[in-house]
Protein backbone atom coordinates (compact mmCIF):
# COMPACT_ATOMS: atom_id res chain seq x y z
CA UNK A 1 0.00 0.00 0.00
CA UNK A 2 1.27 3.40 -0.85
CA UNK A 3 1.50 5.73 1.67
CA UNK A 4 3.49 8.83 0.10
CA UNK A 5 3.22 9.93 -3.11
CA UNK A 6 4.92 12.96 -4.96
CA UNK A 7 3.70 14.43 -8.18
CA UNK A 8 5.79 16.19 -10.73
CA UNK A 9 7.48 18.06 -7.80
CA UNK A 10 9.77 21.11 -8.34
CA UNK A 11 11.37 23.88 -6.96
CA UNK A 12 13.63 26.13 -8.05
CA UNK A 13 16.09 28.79 -6.93
CA UNK A 14 17.74 31.44 -9.19
CA UNK A 15 18.24 29.79 -11.80
CA UNK A 16 18.60 26.45 -10.34
CA UNK A 17 16.29 23.73 -10.55
CA UNK A 18 16.37 22.37 -6.93
CA UNK A 19 13.82 19.77 -7.80
CA UNK A 20 12.96 18.80 -11.19
CA UNK A 21 9.46 17.12 -12.10
CA UNK A 22 10.08 14.40 -9.42
CA UNK A 23 7.63 11.74 -9.26
CA UNK A 24 8.33 9.72 -6.26
CA UNK A 25 5.94 6.34 -4.53
CA UNK A 26 6.83 5.03 -1.09
CA UNK A 27 5.34 1.75 0.24
CA UNK A 28 3.91 1.34 3.39
CA UNK A 29 6.31 -0.71 6.19
CA UNK A 30 9.20 -0.30 3.57
CA UNK A 31 12.70 1.60 4.03
CA UNK A 32 13.12 3.93 0.82
CA UNK A 33 16.45 5.51 0.64
CA UNK A 34 16.99 8.14 -2.30
CA UNK A 35 21.04 8.18 -3.04
CA UNK A 36 22.41 10.80 -5.64
CA UNK A 37 25.95 13.23 -5.88
CA UNK A 38 26.54 15.72 -3.78
CA UNK A 39 24.26 18.60 -4.77
CA UNK A 40 21.51 16.46 -6.21
CA UNK A 41 19.08 18.21 -4.71
CA UNK A 42 18.16 14.66 -1.88
CA UNK A 43 18.04 17.51 1.14
CA UNK A 44 15.84 19.80 -0.93
CA UNK A 45 13.55 17.40 -1.45
CA UNK A 46 13.12 15.94 2.28
CA UNK A 47 13.00 19.50 3.35
CA UNK A 48 9.44 19.67 0.79
CA UNK A 49 8.10 16.40 2.12
CA UNK A 50 8.33 17.71 5.69
CA UNK A 51 7.15 21.61 4.85
CA UNK A 52 10.09 23.43 5.93
CA UNK A 53 10.13 24.62 2.08
CA UNK A 54 6.80 25.03 0.13
CA UNK A 55 7.46 23.57 -3.52
CA UNK A 56 6.85 25.54 -6.58
CA UNK A 57 4.53 23.41 -8.31
CA UNK A 58 3.74 19.65 -7.79
CA UNK A 59 1.83 17.84 -5.25
CA UNK A 60 2.51 16.00 -2.11
CA UNK A 61 0.12 13.09 -1.14
CA UNK A 62 0.03 11.48 2.31
CA UNK A 63 -2.28 8.45 2.88
CA UNK A 64 -4.04 9.30 0.02
CA UNK A 65 -4.60 13.15 1.25
CA UNK A 66 -2.73 16.18 -0.50
CA UNK A 67 -0.51 17.74 2.53
CA UNK A 68 1.33 20.19 -0.55
CA UNK A 69 0.49 23.19 1.78
CA UNK A 70 0.27 21.47 4.94
CA UNK A 71 1.79 23.35 7.96
CA UNK A 72 5.29 21.49 9.29
CA UNK A 73 3.63 21.11 12.58
CA UNK A 74 0.46 19.44 11.43
CA UNK A 75 2.57 16.87 9.08
CA UNK A 76 3.75 16.03 12.45
CA UNK A 77 0.09 15.83 13.61
CA UNK A 78 -0.76 13.70 10.72
CA UNK A 79 2.15 10.92 11.23
CA UNK A 80 5.25 12.49 9.53
CA UNK A 81 8.66 13.36 11.53
CA UNK A 82 12.00 14.16 10.08
CA UNK A 83 15.36 14.01 11.47
CA UNK A 84 18.41 16.46 10.59
CA UNK A 85 21.67 15.91 8.58
CA UNK A 86 22.55 18.51 11.85
CA UNK A 87 21.15 17.20 15.06
CA UNK A 88 18.98 19.50 16.51
CA UNK A 89 18.73 18.39 20.20
CA UNK A 90 19.36 20.99 22.75
CA UNK A 91 22.43 20.17 24.48
CA UNK A 92 22.55 21.52 28.10
CA UNK A 93 19.36 19.25 28.93
CA UNK A 94 19.11 15.49 29.71
CA UNK A 95 18.69 12.76 26.86
CA UNK A 96 14.50 11.79 28.58
CA UNK A 97 14.29 15.71 28.50
CA UNK A 98 14.46 16.29 25.19
CA UNK A 99 12.27 12.92 23.94
CA UNK A 100 10.09 14.95 26.72
CA UNK A 101 9.81 17.84 24.41
CA UNK A 102 9.54 16.56 21.48
CA UNK A 103 6.45 14.14 22.90
CA UNK A 104 5.07 17.73 24.37
CA UNK A 105 5.11 19.52 20.98
CA UNK A 106 2.66 17.60 19.74
CA UNK A 107 0.35 17.27 22.93
CA UNK A 108 -2.58 18.32 23.47
CA UNK A 109 -1.23 20.70 26.29
CA UNK A 110 1.77 21.47 24.32
CA UNK A 111 1.01 25.34 25.23
CA UNK A 112 1.99 24.36 29.03
CA UNK A 113 5.27 25.70 30.46
CA UNK A 114 7.63 22.73 30.82
CA UNK A 115 8.45 22.93 34.50
CA UNK A 116 4.87 21.18 34.92
CA UNK A 117 4.69 19.11 31.99
CA UNK A 118 7.65 17.42 33.11
CA UNK A 119 5.84 15.87 35.66
CA UNK A 120 3.24 14.58 33.49
CA UNK A 121 3.59 10.79 33.87
CA UNK A 122 1.78 10.37 30.14
CA UNK A 123 4.55 12.07 28.66
CA UNK A 124 7.72 10.75 30.84
CA UNK A 125 6.24 7.06 29.99
CA UNK A 126 6.43 7.75 26.32
CA UNK A 127 9.85 9.56 26.14
CA UNK A 128 11.43 6.18 28.43
CA UNK A 129 9.44 3.97 25.56
CA UNK A 130 11.75 5.89 22.34
CA UNK A 131 14.60 5.66 24.64
CA UNK A 132 14.33 2.30 24.93
CA UNK A 133 13.43 1.11 21.89
CA UNK A 134 16.61 2.77 20.17
CA UNK A 135 19.09 1.49 23.16
CA UNK A 136 19.48 4.59 24.93
CA UNK A 137 17.40 3.96 28.08
CA UNK A 138 20.92 3.67 30.53
CA UNK A 139 22.03 7.07 29.76
CA UNK A 140 18.70 8.46 29.79
CA UNK A 141 19.80 10.88 32.88
CA UNK A 142 22.71 12.42 31.39
CA UNK A 143 23.17 15.57 29.72
CA UNK A 144 22.49 15.52 25.80
CA UNK A 145 25.85 17.58 25.56
CA UNK A 146 28.09 15.27 27.29
CA UNK A 147 27.32 11.84 25.10
CA UNK A 148 28.90 10.69 21.69
CA UNK A 149 27.74 12.09 18.47
CA UNK A 150 26.32 8.81 17.66
CA UNK A 151 24.04 9.04 20.65
CA UNK A 152 23.04 12.37 20.23
CA UNK A 153 21.76 11.29 16.47
CA UNK A 154 20.06 7.70 18.08
CA UNK A 155 18.73 10.27 20.60
CA UNK A 156 17.08 12.31 17.52
CA UNK A 157 15.84 9.10 16.39
CA UNK A 158 14.46 9.04 19.21
CA UNK A 159 13.02 12.19 19.69
CA UNK A 160 11.30 11.60 16.30
CA UNK A 161 9.77 8.21 16.98
CA UNK A 162 8.08 9.94 20.30
CA UNK A 163 5.85 11.43 17.96
CA UNK A 164 4.94 8.50 17.02
CA UNK A 165 5.05 8.43 13.33
CA UNK A 166 3.63 6.44 10.33
CA UNK A 167 6.54 8.17 7.67
CA UNK A 168 10.15 9.26 9.27
CA UNK A 169 12.05 11.14 7.29
CA UNK A 170 15.59 10.43 7.73
CA UNK A 171 18.82 13.21 6.56
CA UNK A 172 22.07 11.06 6.61
CA UNK A 173 21.81 9.90 9.81
CA UNK A 174 24.99 8.40 9.87
CA UNK A 175 26.79 11.63 8.98
CA UNK A 176 29.82 12.04 11.23
CA UNK A 177 30.15 7.99 12.61
CA UNK A 178 32.74 6.01 12.54
CA UNK A 179 32.15 2.48 11.75
CA UNK A 180 31.52 1.35 15.10
CA UNK A 181 28.76 4.36 15.52
CA UNK A 182 27.37 3.35 11.58
CA UNK A 183 27.00 -0.19 12.68
CA UNK A 184 24.78 0.23 15.90
CA UNK A 185 22.82 3.01 13.69
CA UNK A 186 22.35 0.46 10.75
CA UNK A 187 21.47 -2.27 13.58
CA UNK A 188 18.59 0.71 14.89
CA UNK A 189 16.92 1.19 11.53
CA UNK A 190 16.64 -2.33 10.75
CA UNK A 191 14.48 -2.77 14.15
CA UNK A 192 12.11 -0.13 12.99
CA UNK A 193 11.75 -2.14 9.55
CA UNK A 194 8.12 -3.09 9.22
CA UNK A 195 7.10 -1.40 12.23
CA UNK A 196 7.50 2.31 10.64
CA UNK A 197 8.13 3.45 6.75
CA UNK A 198 11.29 5.62 6.37
CA UNK A 199 12.81 7.67 3.89
CA UNK A 200 16.40 7.60 4.20
CA UNK A 201 19.04 9.97 2.43
CA UNK A 202 22.38 8.51 2.86
CA UNK A 203 25.86 9.17 1.55
CA UNK A 204 26.70 5.28 2.92
CA UNK A 205 26.02 2.81 -0.13
CA UNK A 206 26.92 0.10 2.20
CA UNK A 207 23.69 1.26 5.20
CA UNK A 208 21.76 1.94 1.77
CA UNK A 209 22.35 -1.45 0.44
CA UNK A 210 21.99 -3.77 3.55
CA UNK A 211 18.84 -1.32 4.47
CA UNK A 212 16.70 -0.27 1.45
CA UNK A 213 13.94 -2.24 -0.08
CA UNK A 214 13.32 0.40 -2.42
CA UNK A 215 15.97 2.83 -4.09
CA UNK A 216 15.86 5.97 -5.72
CA UNK A 217 18.64 7.90 -7.28
CA UNK A 218 18.54 11.45 -7.82
CA UNK A 219 20.71 13.60 -9.99
CA UNK A 220 20.40 17.29 -10.48
CA UNK A 221 17.23 17.20 -8.82
CA UNK A 222 15.49 14.54 -10.98
CA UNK A 223 14.93 10.91 -10.33
CA UNK A 224 16.65 8.75 -12.64
CA UNK A 225 16.12 5.45 -11.73
CA UNK A 226 14.00 3.62 -8.99
CA UNK A 227 14.60 -0.28 -8.15
CA UNK A 228 15.78 -2.61 -5.71
CA UNK A 229 19.70 -3.23 -4.62
CA UNK A 230 20.51 -5.22 -7.48
CA UNK A 231 18.38 -3.29 -10.28
CA UNK A 232 20.49 0.04 -8.82
CA UNK A 233 23.56 -1.26 -8.87
CA UNK A 234 23.43 -2.65 -12.64
CA UNK A 235 21.98 0.89 -14.42
CA UNK A 236 24.18 2.07 -16.60
CA UNK A 237 22.95 5.40 -16.18
CA UNK A 238 23.26 5.15 -12.29
CA UNK A 239 27.08 4.37 -13.03
CA UNK A 240 27.78 7.11 -15.00
CA UNK A 241 26.35 9.99 -12.94
CA UNK A 242 28.28 8.46 -10.23
CA UNK A 243 31.57 7.35 -11.99
CA UNK A 244 30.51 9.64 -15.26
CA UNK A 245 32.00 8.32 -18.94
Amino acid sequence: MTILEVENLHKQFGGIHASRDINLTVKKNQIHAIIGPNGAGKTTLIAQLSGLLKPDSGRIKFENSDITHMSRHRRAHVGLARSFQITSIILPISLLENVMLAVQSVSSHSFRFWSPAIQDSNIHDQAIQALEQVGLIQQAAKIAGEVSHGAQRQLEIAMALALKPKLLLLDEPMAGMGKEESGRMIKLLQSLKGNVTILLIEHDMDAVFSLADTTSVLVSGHIIATGSTADIRNNAEVQKAYLGD
